[in-house]
């Protein structure tokens, strides 16, 4: 589906880029990027209610999107087609640094998030091998170098890793993926001068400023409102809730459930399960007998189920399909589920999502040629539309060689110190990569993804897409009443 470029900045977003401003010739360069014919810019006019993208070339004027009022313009060199843009302050600094760079990654590469996992790596191998390509131009006797575990999606599995990671002496890991793992590694990471950045970890309890955790998303207080205008919107007053009993899980539950009762709506006290189990018979009956009762109460059209879950949704959904009831509601889920190749591939799990007109939420990266590069290059390894975290994912490890660069040496002291300053100058596969206070990724918008089937086969679709600073949902052309 066609991605639009606008995206929602708030007025703190919009104070905090002013400040960056004020300072950025001021942050200490980074090596030239290599010589490309010919250079481009990328204007970028940042206006209070969403940021406007222009590429042009150097010397040529550029043409405004739209009418509104500029806060602050930056111009940043781009590294060529496909790849990201850093900032023109950040040039010609002479590097003392050689050898390799050793990045950690702590990937799902199975368990509950396995088919992310595989996205996830493709996009992290990719941008190694752009950042190394680049350097090979600019810093030949410098290359970066990745060390890869799989964490099973499991917390303590991520925490063994993590110190497998430290005790090679890689003190910098992009990674895990799920705020549990996170959770779990988080101690030792502050403890042991470990720097962490996760690609999509978003409890809420996580948000936490001068650790030593960084993440390229933003928390689910801004994921909740877009669910609950979802529902509001399809028309449900009354939900219940089935959640993973886990960080993510409780912190995505109550900031949807406090969203929607601020739109006038009740919610069920729902189904806490534990994302360990491996069957989910008893939890699929009691969720049942709540939705008959809701809808008793409120109307088959007015009562819809909320799925906070991993692929682990796979086998709820299948325990699901076989109850009438619950295929007379609507369902809907959030990042943990959309895109999700297990999903795509149970063709009862599918079937179900078609048949409940499910809709799940996600981040929205920014279009442009380096996310439409990086898109192209996940789905001709795997066959399937990119979650996200795909993209962020890609952009972490720029931004940490970047930072890296910056203060000439592998050290996470001097590295926290202007990450921030390098993330907040960087244009990558996701879009503008700005931090706040807490090191995690400024607010903006949310994708809304579905299930569709064209053929024998299921696809997955961006059918809407959340818009944060009007909460309100964009309808995709042809998309328009269909989950209204």
């Amino acid at each position: 589906m066609p991605r639009g470029n606008s995206k929602g900045v708030s007025n703190a977003l919009a104070v905090v880029l002013l400040v960056v401003g004020l300072v950025v010739g001021g942050v200490v360069g980074i090596v030239a990027a290599p010589a490309i014919s010919p250079p481009q810019t990328l204007t970028t006019t940042l206006v209070q209610q969403r940021t406007v993208v222009v590429t042009t070339t150097i010397g040529q004027q550029v043409q405004p999107v739209g009418p509104l009022p500029p806060v602050l313009e930056m111009s940043v060199v781009r590294l060529g087609a496909g790849l990201p843009y850093v900032p023109v302050s950040l040039t010609d600094k002479r590097l003392t640094l050689s050898g390799e760079i050793r990045i950690g990654a702590l990937l799902s590469l199975s368990g509950d998030l396995r088919t992310f996992g595989e996205n996830h790596r493709a996009a992290l191998e990719l941008a190694r091998d752009d950042i190394n390509n680049w350097l090979s131009k600019t810093i030949p006797n410098l290359r970066v170098v990745l060390e890869v575990e799989d964490t099973a999606t499991q917390p303590e599995q991520a925490l063994a890793k993590l110190q497998a990671l430290a005790a090679r002496g890689i003190k910098m890991v992009v990674g895990p993926l799920s705020s549990r793992e996170v959770r779990n590694l988080k101690t030792y990471a502050d403890e042991n001068n470990i720097l962490v950045f996760s690609q999509s970890s978003t409890a809420i309890d996580l948000a936490v400023p001068g650790d030593n955790i960084y993440r390229m998303i933003p928390d689910d207080r801004k994921q909740g409102p877009a669910l609950a205008r979802l529902m509001w919107d399809a028309g449900i007053k009354f939900y219940v809730p089935i959640w993973r009993g886990d960080t993510y899980g409780d912190g995505l539950k109550s900031a949807t459930e406090q969203a929607f009762k601020k739109l006038g709506g009740s919610v069920d006290s729902g189904i806490r399960y534990n994302p360990d189990a491996k069957e989910f018979a008893t939890e699929i009956s009691s969720l049942e007998s709540k939705v008959r009762d809701a809808i008793t109460r409120y109307g088959q059209n007015a009562v819809a189920v909320h799925l906070i879950s991993f692929e682990e949704g796979v086998l709820l959904l299948q325990e699901a399909a076989k109850r009438d009831v619950l295929k007379s509601v609507r369902w809907f889920g959030s990042d943990g589920t959309a895109g999700s190749g297990d999903l795509q591939k149970d063709a009862v799990a599918a079937q179900f999502n078609i048949d409940t007109r499910f809709l799940h939420t996600i981040y929205a990266p920014t279009s442009s040629d380096i996310f439409e590069r990086v898109r192209n290059h996940v789905k001709q390894v795997y066959g399937r539309e990119p979650d996200t975290y795909t993209y962020t994912m890609y952009d972490i490890l720029w931004v940490i060689v970047l930072s890296v660069l910056t203060v000439d040496k592998y050290d996470v002291l001097a590295v926290k110190g202007v990450l921030p300053s390098v993330s907040s100058q960087f244009f990558g596969a996701s879009g503008w990569t700005l931090l706040n206070e807490a090191g995690d990724r400024i607010g903006g918008d949310y994708d809304v993804w579905a299930m569709d089937k064209v053929g024998d086969t299921y696809e997955w679709r961006i059918v809407g897409r959340y818009i944060a600073s009007a909460d309100s949902v964009s309808w995709a052309a042809g998309y328009e009443g269909k989950y209204t």
